[in-house]
Parts: C-alpha cells; structure tokens; sequence
C-alpha cells in the first residue's frame, strides 16, 4: 500500500554516510531511526532510483543543492535524497554532486524502507534489481502533507521547483 497525504511515516532506518565525525555520529556510515530524525520538524524527502543515473543527477539533486536556500525560506528544515544505494555509494554521490550542508543523502540498501513506503520501482528485468520510483513529498512532524510520485520516465511533480511551489 502506497503512503498518501495524511499518512504518517512508518518507523524504519535509513543509512547516511558522515564524513566528518560529530555529536552521536562517527565517521562512515551511522544508521538513522527515521521516527527519531523528523520529530518536530518539516522535511522535504525526494526519492530517485539510483546514484549516479542520468536524471536522477543532471537535474533531481542538483535541483535541491540550487534551492537548498529558497526551500530552508520557505520553513524547511532539511531536505533528504533517499535512493536504493549503499551508504558509501550515497556519501561518494553526494560529494560529487556538492550536497555537503543542503541535502542529507540517506541510503535504503536493501529498499527496506521504500517498500515500507509502498513506493518501489521493480527494475529487476533491467538488471537494476528493486529500485525506487522518483517521488518527493513535504513531511511536518513525521506527517506527509504532499506528495508527488512521477509517472514512468517523468521528471515533473517531484522536482525542486514542484515542490517549491507546493510550500
């Protein structure tokens, strides 16, 4: 079942890469309870399928890295990129596409979570394995209050500008 507007997050982890050791968090990857991460916050969460693919970084993160500023404007307090991808892959990708301080890349390595989502994309035939449909939504408290999942081979609803005006 597919997560909708009013739904809140279910309780999973996510794994995210640091590379520079701070309070609670040493150095590679340290896993997150996602219950615990958006408490008390409004979270812009885009889900891609893959580090390193052609849309997912020619525009999805870039878009977010470019209107970081506008969207923390607009009450956001973090953005996440959750992608189906080791946490090593995500902290490498991340750094290749300057996200350092405006987007939290969070790995899914097994697609845990985004099945707990109910928004996997089965590329299995494609030798990609279960990936991740693209998608964003606003998250208020640990609560979804928009979401936009794209159709096959679309890049509209879930880009940074879509979300901007969804704020």
């Amino acid at each position: 079942m597919t997560i909708k507007v009013g739904d809140t997050l279910p309780a999973g982890t996510l794994t995210e890469f640091i590379e520079t050791e701070q309070a609670g968090c040493s150095l590679g990857p340290n896993t997150f309870k996602v219950e615990d991460l958006v408490k008390g916050k409004k979270i812009v969460i885009f889900g891609l399928p893959g580090a390193f693919t052609p849309t997912c970084s020619a525009k999805h993160v870039p878009g977010y890295v470019e209107h970081g500023a506008a969207l923390r404007a607009k009450g956001v307090d973090e953005v996440w990129c959750i992608s189906v991808n080791d946490a090593f892959v995500m902290g490498a990708w991340g750094k290749d596409q300057k996200a350092a301080g405006k987007v939290r890349m969070m790995a899914d390595g097994s697609a845990a979570y985004t099945l707990s989502l109910g928004l996997e994309l089965d590329l299995i035939a494609r030798g990609m394995g279960m990936r991740s449909n693209r998608y964003a939504m606003i998250v208020d408290n640990g609560v979804v209050k928009h979401l936009g999942v794209e159709g096959p081979g679309k890049f509209e609803v879930s880009s940074a500008e879509a979300i901007l005006a969804a704020l």
